[in-house]
């Protein structure tokens, strides 16, 4: 016969309620008795009944993770670190992907609400507007977009686009373009409006390009653009925009940075195995996931209303730029 929540509570020596909680509130159990529950447990073969508990708690133990693009390098350790996050607090992570389509985005919310507790949202390329009328279909939690009223989990992508700004007007740049991302992304016009202030109180010139979709094929179709700007340097949306750029450079005999320097966002992976390697702002992917499960598991549900936690970028400078060319790479480019 299997064993019940009654026999690990007798062999422990708690109350059946401790034993509930260890399950499902682990992180309100003092950890020398959840140590002690949960090896008993497992001595004795205990599983709880997790439809069971959803009716009397209330709590599914689900969470919904829905991102732009799955396919996308910046995602996969915000989910890993967000499904680990998840699965210490005895939560399963449920991931989904929208294709950077803000229609699919509001099916995916609705068609989750029933199924988990609360849903985390990923770069949404919905409207804020109809983000807040979500809200009353299911707890949510925003991540790399604030949202007037709603919990987020932000990163300081205009601080690490000053940074990107800075340090190619101080290798004498005076002439940037910016690569745009994805119209509707908020990450998009904060990079924008700081690369465009920074741009300006160095008294550097800046041009910008897009909206494009975030996406290799989207850094090497822009090159000729790029190129037709006369600009030394480009600040790309995210890397997979940039290392498409630096391809389609390649191709056309542009050598990068001697006649245009390169800048990425992200730090992907990829940035490291690219040549050159690249110049990038990484952002702290991992522990944005992390935080935006702990902050949507929040018993403090007031504060979780209005929490806003900010993580912070850094530039990371490799061999994609260098001091700004004599020769325009436009010309270089035609020659």
């Amino acid at each position: 016969m299997p064993a019940t929540i009654r026999d690990v509570a007798r062999a422990s020596g708690v109350h059946v309620s401790t034993v509930s909680r260890t399950f499902s509130a682990p992180h309100l159990v003092n950890p020398d008795t959840r140590s002690r529950v949960l090896s008993t447990a497992e001595s004795l073969g205990y599983r709880p009944n997790r439809a069971a508990r959803a009716l009397i708690t209330g709590r599914t133990h689900n969470i919904g993770l829905i991102v732009a693009d799955i396919a996308n390098p910046f995602f996969p350790p915000l989910i890993k670190a967000a499904e680990s996050q998840s699965r210490q607090r005895d939560y399963h992570l449920f991931v989904a992907d929208t294709n950077e389509d803000p229609v699919v985005e509001e099916q995916l919310v609705h068609a989750l609400a029933k199924q988990v507790d609360g849903v985390l949202l990923c770069s949404p390329r919905m409207s804020n507007d109809l983000i807040e009328k979500l809200r009353k279909d299911v707890p949510l939690v925003v991540v790399n977009r604030p949202v007037e009223g709603l919990p987020a989990v932000v990163m300081d992508i205009a601080g690490g686009a000053r940074a990107a700004i800075e340090h190619l007007v101080g290798l004498g740049h005076r002439d940037i373009t910016l690569l745009g991302g994805p119209r509707g992304s908020w990450t998009n016009r904060e990079i924008r409006r700081s690369a465009t202030a920074a741009a300006r109180a160095a008294g550097a010139t800046l041009t910008a390009l897009g909206p494009h979709q975030p996406t290799e094929a989207a850094g090497q179709a822009a090159c000729d653009a790029v190129l037709a700007t006369g600009a030394s340097a480009v600040l790309a949306y995210n890397d997979l925009m940039a290392i498409g750029l630096l391809e389609a450079l390649h191709e056309r005999g542009v050598r990068v940075p001697e006649q245009l320097s390169v800048v990425g966002i992200d730090d992907i992976m990829l940035s490291r195995l690219v040549h050159p390697k690249l110049t990038t702002v990484a952002t702290p992917a991992a522990a944005a996931g992390r935080a935006a499960v702990d902050m949507l598991l929040q018993d403090d549900q007031e504060h979780r209303a209005t929490a806003l936690v900010t993580l912070q970028t850094q530039l990371v400078i490799r061999d994609s730029t260098g001091p700004a060319p004599v020769t325009p790479p436009s010309v270089a480019a035609d020659a």
